[in-house]
């Protein structure tokens, strides 16, 4: 009886263990991408922090279907977050192209850390208690990941080296302000559950988006990106309208309803 208790609790610590690996490999691909962009080699930081975003989206689905989602791991996963979508990102971006503009440069690229640390720390304290269907904001992989596939698409059409740096500097800008504005993004936490039944053009949909990845992954990560990035605006405005319309239909038929007493 006590063996079979102590082999339960073995492997429930084994599977508390399993998304919290994938969590370090997370941090571990935020390091990397830190010392590469030291040496100059921003491509390969650009890809490790894709790769970070991969295994950060592996840690939470793991823990959501193994049930294994805890308060440790939603720290641990923040902090590794900060590390691989807030300072690998934004040292990179500056190192590549933003240190010919000195203070301003350097400072863009502190800007874009702290919203992304003020995001993952709005995120946190409204866990749960939040809609899952949209993000509050740009969430922070999708900001480093912005980042990661403009320079692979920079070198990709060999336009590195002559990129204008106030272009970049704009586009952190404009990603900071995402990341802790009311601007709502599609989650797909709902729709990517694992073992879940997906429509047929979902389908056929992801099959082509995959294969234009393997075909030209640097063009076609920056454009999903930016499709992306563009999407909450528009999605925003499109629940304001939704909302204002219940509310005038909620008022016509209060109204209506008087009327007829």
């Amino acid at each position: 009886m006590k063996s079979k208790r102590f082999e339960k609790k073995s492997l429930k610590r084994g599977i508390f263990i399993l998304p919290n690996i994938f969590t370090s490999l997370n941090i571990f691909c935020g390091f990397y991408a830190i010392i590469a962009s030291i040496d100059g080699k921003y491509v390969a930081a650009a890809i490790a922090i894709i790769i970070a975003a991969v295994f950060d989206t592996l840690d939470g689905k793991i823990a959501r279907a193994t049930k294994t989602s805890s308060k440790f791991g939603l720290e641990y996963d923040s902090l590794a977050d900060l590390i691989s979508f807030g300072l690998a990102p934004g040292l990179m971006v500056y190192l590549w192209t933003l240190r010919p503009l000195g203070r301003i440069g350097w400072l863009a690229a502190f800007l874009f850390m702290t919203c992304g640390a003020l995001r993952l720390a709005r995120f946190n304290t409204k866990a749960g208690s939040v809609s899952s269907d949209y993000f509050v904001g740009l969430p922070i992989p999708a900001g480093a990941g912005m980042a990661a596939t403009t320079v692979l698409f920079c070198h990709r059409l060999n336009i590195a080296e002559s990129v204008n740096p106030v272009v970049i500097l704009l586009m952190l800008y404009i990603l900071a302000f995402l990341m802790v504005s009311t601007i709502r993004y599609k989650s797909f936490k709902k729709s990517s559950e694992p073992f879940q039944k997906i429509n047929f053009n979902v389908a056929v949909t992801t099959i082509l988006i995959m294969i234009f990845i393997a075909a030209q992954p640097s063009i076609t990560l920056f454009l999903l990106g930016l499709t992306y990035v563009i999407s909450g605006p528009f999605i925003t405005i499109r629940l304001h309208k939704i909302i204002k319309q219940e509310k005038a239909e909620s008022s016509e038929t209060e109204r209506h309803k008087s009327d007829t007493v």
